[in-house]
Order: C-alpha cells, then sequence, then structure tokens
C-alpha cells in the first residue's frame, strides 16, 4: 500500500454513500464496483500445491479509491489525464515449502485506461494486472522478475453476506459500516510461475468484496481479520478492531458458514481470539502477534492458527505496512490439521485510516 493510497483514504467523505442502510446483494451484479461509494476492494488468498508436493500460499488484491463520488467522466476539452478513480493493487507469495515470502505494490490512476473497473460486470484492472468473471473468477498478475499466477477460481458456494441486513458494522457511528461479503470455498487450478520454472498448481481459494465509506473511527488503529477453512466444508470469517486505548470494538465479528453454504453470525462475544506468540519485522521494526487459538463456542471450535512462514509481511517503508500470510488450522486438544487459513494484521507498524 502506497503513501499516496493512505492519504488519499484520509480525504473527506462528503457526497460518498454510506454502507449504512439495508443491502440486498444481486450477483452476478455486486461482483461489480460501486462508484458511489469511497473505498472498495476485490481481495483474494489461496494454497495451492504443485505436482511435486511443494504448497504456496498467495494474495492478490485490488482496491478502488474515489476521489469524487459517482465516478464522473472527463468533460469535452478536459485532459485525456483527467481521472476520479485510484487503483492500488497488492501480489504476494509465500513459498511454504522454500519457507520464503515476496510481495510487489502498484498503485494506477483512472486515467488514460491505466486502472480501471467496470460497473456492470466484474472487470478490474491495475496496469497488467486483472480480474475478470465470476464463473469462473480469472486473476493474473506478473512482478518484473517474472513471478506470475493465472489462475482460475471456481465457487463450490453461494456467497456469505456478513452482519444482518447487508450491513457489516466496523463502529457505533452511521457511517463505520460497510458492505460485505465473500466467496469462501473456491476450487482453484491455473499456473504459478516461479524461480524460472511453470508450474501447474490446484487448491483452494478465498474472495472478500467490500465497499462502503469513512468506515474506521480515528480511535481505532487497525485490525485482525482471520479466514479459516476448514476440511470439514465448514468456513469462518472473524474481524476484531482494535483501538488505541487497546480496547477491542464492539462491533466486531464474524460469521461461519456451514458445508451446504448457509451463514450464522457471530457476535463480539461469540468468540474469543487469543496470540500465542510474537514475531517482530526486521525491517518495520513492528512485533506482531504470531500464532493465535480462535475458539467459535456456538459452533464447536476450538483452534489453533500456525503461520506457515514467519515474515510474511507487506513492508513498504514509505506507506502503510501489514502482515498478511498463510496458516495452518490444527485442533488445539490434540494438534491435528484441520484446514487452511489467512490472517491480516494491520496497525502494528502504524496506525491505519479507512
Amino acid at each position: 500500500m502506497t503513501r499516496i493510497f493512505a492519504s488519499v483514504l484520509a480525504l473527506v467523505f462528503s457526497g460518498f454513500t454510506s454502507a449504512n442502510a439495508p443491502y440486498h446483494f444481486v450477483f452476478p451484479r455486486d461482483h461489480a464496483a460501486h462508484v458511489g461509494y469511497q473505498s472498495e476492494w476485490w481481495y483474494y488468498t489461496g494454497h495451492v500445491r504443485a505436482r511435486d508436493g511443494r504448497r504456496f500460499g498467495y494474495e492478490l488484491t485490488f482496491f478502488r479509491v474515489g476521489l469524487a463520488p459517482g465516478d464522473p467522466r472527463p468533460a469535452h476539452g478536459q485532459s485525456d489525464w483527467r481521472g476520479n478513480e485510484l487503483y492500488p493493487a497488492h501480489f504476494a507469495l509465500t513459498d511454504e515449502s522454500g519457507q520464503t515470502f515476496m510481495h510487489v505494490q502498484t498503485v494506477a490512476r483512472e486515467a488514460l485506461g491505466m486502472g480501471g473497473a467496470s460497473t456492470h460486470a466484474l472487470d478490474v484492472h491495475t496496469f497488467s494486472w486483472t480480474l475478470r468473471g465470476s464463473a469462473p473468477f480469472r486473476l493474473h498478475a506478473r512482478t518484473s522478475d517474472g513471478t506470475a499466477i493465472d489462475f482460475d477460481l471456481t465457487s463450490e458456494k453461494p456467497p456469505a453476506i456478513h452482519g444482518h441486513d447487508g450491513i457489516s458494522r466496523k463502529a457505533a457511528c452511521a457511517t463505520c459500516a460497510s458492505h460485505y461479503y465473500s466467496m469462501t470455498r473456491l476450487r482453484t487450478t491455473g499456473t504459478l510461475a516461479y524461480h524460472g520454472q511453470r508450474l501447474a498448481v490446484s487448491g483452494l481459494s478465498w474472495m472478500d468484496h467490500e465497499f462502503g465509506s469513512d468506515e474506521l473511527q480515528s480511535n481505532q488503529a487497525g485490525w485482525d481479520w482471520f479466514s479459516i477453512q476448514l476440511d470439514d466444508r465448514r468456513e469462518v470469517m472473524l474481524y476484531r478492531l482494535r483501538q488505541k486505548d487497546g480496547a477491542v470494538t464492539p462491533q466486531s465479528s464474524g460469521s461461519v458458514v456451514d458445508p451446504h453454504g448457509a451463514v450464522s453470525y457471530v457476535p463480539r462475544a461469540g468468540f474469543t481470539i487469543a496470540p500465542i506468540g510474537t514475531w517482530t519485522s526486521p525491517v518495520t521494526h513492528a512485533t506482531y502477534p504470531s500464532g493465535w487459538r480462535v475458539r467459535v463456542p456456538a459452533a464447536n471450535l476450538d483452534l489453533t492458527l500456525v503461520p506457515t512462514v514467519k515474515d510474511q509481511e507487506l513492508a513498504d517503508p514509505s506507506g502503510v505496512s501489514y502482515w498478511e500470510g498463510a496458516v495452518d488450522v490444527r485442533n488445539t486438544a490434540n494438534g491435528k490439521n484441520l484446514g487452511v487459513g489467512y490472517v491480516e494484521l494491520t496497525g502494528y507498524a502504524g496506525a491505519i485510516t479507512l
């Protein structure tokens, strides 16, 4: 995430739509962009395995940041360099077998077509990185050193709508909310170009799509977010918003998705997350939790999450740094592997604004 992105997120949100009214999702329409809202992202993480057994985690995220609501087009006679949207994007790859991590971050202006997102269908791009289609979702990203993904993701479940009435609360204020859904079980196939090899891979991915305006407040420092994909075909999403005084925002919540796709809301009181270790970044010197015990009593879940690689920090000395990484999911009682997941930790290397 670049410094310009962090600065834009701090702009006044006047004129943008707040996600504080009940929202009825319609698909595939709502996979597309929602330009009335100030911020939006399409977030993909996953776990894939090559035919030789090597395991990889990946993240590919596209952001849309509006400078004015509604994405107005340049008027007749105005420069083609004008643009109303920014499109940051992040790509990360965890080589779990090799115990290494790489990441690339970029940002494109809407001007001259460098970045864009359709409001009619899922079609997002930041320079040559692309996200297109929904049956399957098609992802492409390539770095300057030749590392690349070309993945097809086919959903095995309907979208999981989080919160109540299409509203996912982030704090008590009226604007402190988003419209948020996930595709929690995406069968993934494709190719991974890595260290000069082109590997056929397959596995499981997760997608989040979220849009809103003025979601976080000045007393909030960041969040801990968890996605868990269990071998019994259940999925769990939990987020815990941390305040600068050390408290947890009461509106923090989550969801449990059953094997058939039914979603159960989990309030803040319905789950606990306890760090079981720490890791300190050699780049930012921030100290992050590393390993967690996660309990959701109503779902009879007592899980231990272990990072597959300790250092999965997207460090950006000139902007916002955060930890986003692949984890293994185990039964706390006996250590048995139960699934996989991803964890995002923001605000440990400096408070984040959204």
